[in-house]
């Protein structure tokens, strides 16, 4: 998806990048549990590989109105969302027979800014790709590039309960942190994440941000749980059409094209799909059957002792307390 990048004076990239060096020198930088690090960028913990494409994302990325961009905390879901925002409004370009999905990653399909286009490429050309231009991020609402703030583009939001989202996470970097030889404990992983040490963390701070705007601007984002999609998976694939600006028909309806939709995008049906089957391994360890384990709500009872599930159960309480915020979590 990434094009040619933008020609650029050689002597103005050296000097971005020294004040990016710079930059990121002076930020402090913690050991995540499972051996890979993390730096405190704008009041969040950004993955230290994805800084440096952060800030270029920040700094060059031009939204335009007909943007869509979905944000989501990690390991709440992403590659689903991404799955039924392209079936969406793709639909009259492919049949589900054909659809892109089948050959290609949702992540190739709907790429993330700071993991995959700003990665290698500080200035990448994005004016001519395909209308609408989706895009995914893990950043917070808060340091989002001003251009998506101020356009007219519209953010979809996922987010999961707490402790599935954690046990989620656990389980994906224990898949990576196998591969280096690493063995950490769960305790270790619970005392940062409460203490608010996550990938762009703190979690609460990550989705709060997105809320307290969706109530604000109900026609920019769009917020949604994943323990709610996947309790009425039809009737957020007919809301997020409607958000999007790619309503159904009142004759795709009486032809079950929501629900066609809503299988095809489907836990089941994505994990058994050619492309989700593929052993690639990406730059960072993981490979594309890592991303799907379970998918299934209250899948922390089978991990967290009763003790462990209190606790965060208690600190989710506190910080969302007032915000009218709350989770499914079985």
């Amino acid at each position: 998806m990434e094009k040619s990048c933008v020609s650029q004076n050689p002597l103005v990239e050296l000097e971005e990048q020294k004040k990016n060096d710079e930059l990121i020198s002076s930020l402090p930088r913690v050991e995540l549990w499972d051996g890979y690090y993390l730096h405190q960028y704008q009041g969040f913990w950004c993955p230290s590989p994805f800084i440096r494409p952060m800030i270029s994302f920040q700094r060059h990325f031009q939204a335009q109105n007909e943007d869509i961009i979905l944000s989501t905390y990690p390991k709440s879901g992403a590659i689903w969302l991404k799955a039924l925002i392209f079936t969406i409004v793709n639909r009259s370009r492919h049949t589900l027979e054909q659809s892109p999905l089948h050959t290609n990653f949702a992540h190739q399909l709907i790429p993330f800014f700071e993991t995959a286009i700003y990665m290698n490429n500080r200035t990448p050309d994005l004016e001519d790709l395909p209308k609408p231009r989706i895009f995914a991020t893990h950043a917070p609402y808060s340091s989002l590039p001003h251009s998506i703030i101020d356009s007219n583009c519209r953010i979809v939001y996922l987010c999961r309960n707490p402790l599935d989202q954690f046990i989620s996470e656990w389980q994906f970097l224990l898949g990576i942190q196998g591969n280096k030889g690493k063995q950490r404990s769960m305790d270790e992983a619970l005392e940062m994440a409460c203490s608010g040490v996550q990938s762009y963390g703190p979690i609460w701070e990550h989705v709060l941000g997105y809320w307290k705007v969706s109530n604000e601007q109900p026609n920019k984002i769009l917020f949604l749980k994943y323990e709610d999609l996947k309790e009425d998976t039809d009737f957020y694939v007919k809301k997020l059409a409607d958000f999007l600006g790619y309503p159904f028909s009142k004759e795709e309806e009486k032809e079950g094209v929501i629900e066609e939709i809503s299988k095809f995008c489907s836990f089941d049906n994505m994990k058994n799909l050619e492309a989700s089957k593929t052993a690639d391994r990406h730059p960072i360890g993981y490979t594309t059957k890592m991303f799907f384990r379970k998918g299934k709500l209250g899948d922390w009872k089978d991990y967290l002792t009763p003790s462990m599930a209190e606790r965060l159960e208690k600190l989710m309480e506190e910080k969302f307390d007032g915000s009218g915020l709350n989770f499914k979590t079985s």
